[in-house]
């Protein structure tokens, strides 16, 4: 479940950059009240910790965990 939200998180955090990118138009700070608003930073700090945990996934071993989710959904 944390992999689903740290992924969703990110989602997001490359959706806004694309358009930072792109367009110069911020959607977090815009939507939550400018870069230095606390919850715009609340927002990029989660998502900074969110890619800080999905460095884990290109490590983890996907033979492994897909067999095991297989195993609890059988018992």
């Amino acid at each position: 479940m944390l992999d689903k939200i740290a992924l969703t998180l990110l989602i997001i955090g490359g959706l806004n950059w694309g358009c930072v990118g792109i367009f110069r138009f911020d959607i977090v700070a815009w939507l939550f009240g400018g870069q230095v608003g606390i919850v715009s930073r609340i927002i990029y700090i989660l998502v900074g910790l969110a890619a800080i945990w999905c460095i884990s996934l290109l490590f983890r071993d996907s033979r492994n965990t897909v067999m095991e989710d297989s195993a609890s959904i059988r018992d």
